[in-house]
């Protein structure tokens, strides 16, 4: 099998036409649950490893849908009573309830999350940061001399941080992670794979949580007919050797990490330039994957998948 898929946006129904995706004893589109069983089965394989049971899990989604149904299915302004929300979700009266008068215990980002994020943003987005080819420089610890023009890493995290955080607290954090290393002259060179730090489970937790709500969210609003349709393609291939899919692999990697560079250092110029202007408010995440089947349990789920060969 090989091909780009286009959007689902473009061969759905518009929202107005919904209803008439389910059968007549008011189920859901047999395609659509295939779907969602499929993406949850990598969710499930996550939750087994750290020991996330299935009451555990059935607690957290009836709090979602009671959150989801209260927060995105008003009725204008008009605070909406348990009643409904029992009704739209199937949630008992009790529960919902008790659920709309929890705190709400959302993860906001952690702050070295954060200022590691714009630092490396800048880093990759800034031509003082860059050589000739538009590759991050590798960069003394402290500036040589006033004179010497070369750039720092205390200049960088001073540039971001506004000393508010040291220099080498954060540089002990990236050489522990795997974001950065010291080369035989000792400056600071960047792992220019460093969207996915080696070690930090903090931190890859965090991004795995952000970046698929992101594209989940895309793709939910494709799958409804909302328009304009966001970008959400993939290229897809199969009976293809290992030698084949590590060639690809590297491929991908290379022109991805391409991509993001290109794209974040145009969206930095545009956050600066945006800084003085009125309703600043939006964001944008733009992300690439890259999945094969080399490993086990990936495999294990291809076979289950049932997928035909070109």
């Amino acid at each position: 099998m090989c091909g780009i898929n286009s959007h689902l946006c473009d061969i759905l129904p518009s929202m107005n036409n919904l209803p008439d995706q389910t059968n007549s004893a008011g189920r859901p589109p047999e395609v659509l649950v295939a779907a969602i069983r499929k993406l949850l089965r990598p969710l499930v394989r996550l939750m087994l490893s750290f020991q996330i049971t299935y009451p555990f899990i059935i607690n957290m989604l009836k709090s979602i849908y009671v959150e989801v149904a209260d927060e995105e299915f008003k009725f204008g302004d008009k605070r909406q009573s348990d009643s409904r929300i029992n009704l739209l979700t199937g949630v008992h009266r009790k529960d919902v309830k008790r659920l709309r008068s929890e705190s709400d215990e959302s993860l906001s980002t952690p702050r070295n999350i954060s200022i590691g994020a714009q630092l490396i943003a800048y880093w990759l987005g800034s031509e003082e940061f860059l050589d000739k080819s538009g590759q991050p420089l590798p960069l003394p610890l402290r500036t040589p001399s006033q004179k010497s023009g070369t750039r720092s890493f205390d200049d960088l995290v001073e540039m971001v941080c506004k000393q508010d955080i040291r220099p080498r607290v954060i540089l002990d954090e990236w050489l522990n992670i795997g974001i950065a290393t010291l080369d035989e002259n000792q400056r600071v060179k960047l792992n220019t794979g460093a969207f996915t730090p080696e070690k930090g489970f903090e931190e890859k937790a965090f991004f795995f949580g952000k970046n698929l709500h992101d594209h989940l969210s895309a793709s939910t609003q494709n799958l409804m007919g909302h328009k304009p349709s966001y970008f959400d393609r993939s290229v897809y291939y199969d009976n293809l050797t290992l030698d084949s899919v590590q060639q690809l692999s590297q491929l991908a990697n290379e022109v991805g990490m391409s991509a993001l560079t290109t794209v974040n250092k145009s969206a930095l110029a545009l956050q600066k330039q945006d800084q003085a202007k009125s309703g600043k408010d939006h964001r944008i995440n733009f992300g690439i994957f890259n999945y094969n089947t080399v490993y086990k349990s990936d495999a294990q789920d291809k076979d289950k998948e049932g997928e035909h060969h070109a």
